[in-house]
Order: C-alpha cells, then structure tokens, then sequence
C-alpha cells in the first residue's frame, strides 16, 4: 500500500484551498512534542506548508470536530479521514449531525498509528524525539547518545492491531489506495471477560473505573456523544457532578455513557486512546456490540449513511416479540 506523506496531504489541501472548492482544511498540527499531534484548522496556504502534519501519531478521529467546524466555517471545510473515521463519519451523517454539503472528505490509507504508551514500554521514560524512519521509529531520550529503532508494528494502539477496516465508506476523493475490511480479533478480549465469574468481572472493572478522574475526554472525543448538554452537566439530571462522589458514581458515569452509544459506537477507540488513566474504556462499547451482534446478527454502525441500527429498528423476527409469541401472546 503506497504511503501517504504530509508533502502529498498539504499539496492537495492548497490545491482544493487556493482554487476555492474549500475555505478551511480540518487537519493536525504538531503539539508540545512529537508524539503530541492535535486536530487544528487551517485556512490559509502558509500555515498549512508550515503546520500540517500527518504520521504515525495522527490518531485523533476527525469526524467528531466536523459538529461545531461547519456551523462556524463559510463554505466548504476539507477533512482529511482515515478509513475508521469514515464509519464515525456516516454515523453522524445519520444522525443528521452535520451539513453534508459543507464537507470535503478525502479518504486517506492508514497502517496503524502508533501508542506513545507502548513505546515507552520499549524505551522507557525521558523521550526526546520520535521521527519516522520507514518502518520504524527513531526514537532519541535523555538517557541513550544513539536513537533507538522501534518497530511500528511493535507499538501499534490497541485499536490499530485490532483493526476492523482499512476500506474506506465514505469520501469525496482518495488519495492512495483503498483497503478491505479485516478479519480482526477485536472481540477476543470480551470474550476473556465473558469467561470470568461475576465477581471477576466485578473487581476487573473496580480496579481499572476507580482510576478515573472524570475529566470527560472519554466524551469529548468520542463521535457518538454530540448531546447539547450532557446528562451528567444537567444540574437538574440528578447525576450532576465534576468528579465521582464514591465508588457507584464512578461506575455509573461510564456505564451510563455504554448505553448512550449502543447501537451507534463505531468501535473508533477514542474514548480510550484520550484516557489519561489508560482505562480500557473501549471494551465496555465492545462489549455491547458483541451483544448486539449476537441478538440480532451482525451490525457495524456507520458501514452505511442512513442506515438505521436493530436498535431502532422493528421487524416480527425481533427477539422480544418472538420469546412472546412462542408463548401464544400476540
């Protein structure tokens, strides 16, 4: 699969900027460091050629910033979308979240980026640089004279080497080559989970929830909570609060916010990836798209824009209605 450099990126993007198809370009730009690279918006061909930057740390799903983007932004806004971020895309688009005429979407192939955990768990602490090197990364610390080779495969984010798609499903223009759908293990983990006494399954949950500190990035970030205002800022909701008042709030929070997204979680990873506690979060939503899979067949939300999920959905084969009717109940 051809590799894709922030060069190709920013030519296309000043080409569409510069002939005025678009008027901003939804992109990232380089942080504090080089591990740290965040969504930016872009409007004028000197700070793309100058910012713009894509690699192996471009994780953040840009879907999710289209929401609040094409309500402030004249004209077109150019995403760029790598082939997950596409599901988040339709998603939305269902959900009639954005104006789907005021987006460019360029499709972009992804190999899997890179978790800055990981390659610290190769390298430890005290990073300096990190710079692509092929297919490693040169990695340079405080404590080594010489940088350190590490395999990308090696520190690939979870959600990367349990990658559902590399096919894109939605898209005005791709640059690259267009991948298919993985055959990905994805819910080998659940499946370890499922296999733990109720009291297991209890602790597990306890030692990992009990880390957060209920910061909000989980629903910030996440593409499927686009509420105006959440239940958990409503001061009349009940369950109004900054941070968990005891061991059940701290469970509710995120329990609450698994069922909000059922049958619309896309299984993107962010919620998990943006955790500062490093708490799985993803495999609550993988949990509850194993079970939705096993009651009423397979489903993968977003695969298709306006596509209504089982959970919105009515047919007399529905498990509800046909446990009812085998009891002569009409």
């Amino acid at each position: 699969m051809q590799k894709v450099t922030t060069q190709m990126l920013c030519d296309r993007a000043v080409s569409l900027l510069e002939n005025g198809t678009v008027t901003a370009v939804l992109g990232w730009r380089r942080g504090e460091f080089d591990w740290d690279m965040t969504p930016a918006v872009f409007t004028t061909a000197e700070d793309i050629e100058n910012n713009f930057i894509y690699n192996d740390f471009c994780g953040a799903n840009l879907s999710k910033y289209l929401l609040r983007q094409t309500r402030k932004i004249e004209g077109k806004i150019l995403v760029f979308l790598k082939p997950c971020d596409t599901y988040s895309f339709n998603q939305l688009l269902t959900e009639h979240r954005f104006d789907r005429e005021k987006v460019y979407a360029i499709g972009i192939p992804c190999d899997g980026m890179a978790d800055i955990g990981r390659v610290r768990a190769v390298v430890g602490d005290g990073i300096s640089s990190i710079t692509a090197d092929g297919e490693n990364l040169a990695v340079t610390t405080l404590y080594d004279d010489e940088s350190i080779s590490v395999s990308c495969k090696d520190v690939l984010a979870e959600r990367c080497a349990n990658c559902k798609s590399k096919k894109h499903v939605a898209y005005d223009e791709l640059i690259g080559e267009d991948g298919d759908i993985a055959d990905s293990n994805r819910f080998d983990e659940v499946k370890k989970l499922e296999s733990m006494s109720a009291d297991e399954r209890f602790a597990f949950w306890q030692g990992e929830l009990s880390r957060c500190i209920r910061c909000n990035a989980c629903r910030d970030a996440c593409p499927a909570c686009t509420c105006g205002v959440c239940v958990f800022d409503n001061p009349k909701s009940g369950v109004e609060n900054k941070a968990p008042g005891g061991e059940f709030e701290e469970k509710l929070f995120h329990i609450i916010r698994a069922f909000h997204v059922a049958g619309r979680c896309t299984d993107c990873g962010e919620c998990s990836r943006v955790c500062p506690q490093n708490i799985p979060l993803h495999l609550l939503n993988r949990k509850v798209i194993s079970d939705i899979n096993g009651f009423w067949g397979d489903y993968q939300a977003g695969s298709e824009e306006g596509q209504r999920g089982p959970l919105v959905s009515f047919t007399f084969d529905d498990m509800e209605l046909s446990d009812r009717t085998k009891g002569g109940n009409t």
